[in-house]
């Protein structure tokens, strides 16, 4: 049942993230919600789920959007990995902590970007991109980690309800 709500939410968020976010851009800046996913996985499941998250929502990236294969995964699996480290020492129903990790790992994510895909053809006007396209889109992202957050959080919380009253009854 988790593997399939999961694989929901990765195709729903694929979907929404190619389409209606384009509607709300501000100055060409959408929302990351693909981070804000696979951080609140990792948060939430730890870092073996939020890399199996991260690997499979940069996968559909790569396909669709990408140049080769294993790029966008390679950076979301990491993201999740990383991310799901401290899952246990952190308390759940806090919306600060996820909507911080979420505002770090989006500027990470987006400099990693950056730097394999425009610093070694040679364009070095950081400065711009920073201010222009990370920052912003850091903020934004911020923003929509909330309610991304409290549905993630909820269905989890339903999810494990669900199975703990399964293992009690065998």
């Amino acid at each position: 049942m988790r593997i399939l709500i999961t694989a929901v939410y990765i195709i729903i968020n694929f979907l929404i993230q190619s389409t209606i976010l384009h509607y709300i851009e501000i100055r060409g800046v959408i929302p990351n919600t693909t981070i804000i996913l696979v951080v609140s996985y990792a948060l939430l499941r730890g870092s073996t789920e939020g890399a199996i998250v991260g690997f499979f929502t940069g996968l559909l990236q790569d396909i669709f959007f990408g140049t080769s294969i294993g790029y966008f995964a390679l950076f979301n699996t990491v993201t999740g990995y990383l991310f799901g480290r401290g899952n246990h020492n952190f308390y759940r129903e806090n919306y600060i902590l996820p909507m911080m990790l979420c505002a770090v790992a989006v500027l990470l994510y987006e400099t990693m970007i950056y730097i394999t895909s425009f610093l070694f053809r040679g364009q070095l006007n950081i400065i711009y991109i920073l201010v222009n396209t990370i920052l912003p889109e850091t903020v934004y992202s911020c923003i929509f980690t909330i309610p991304l957050y409290r549905i993630l959080f909820g269905t989890n919380e339903w999810l494990e309800l669900k199975e703990k009253y399964k293992y009690r009854l065998f």
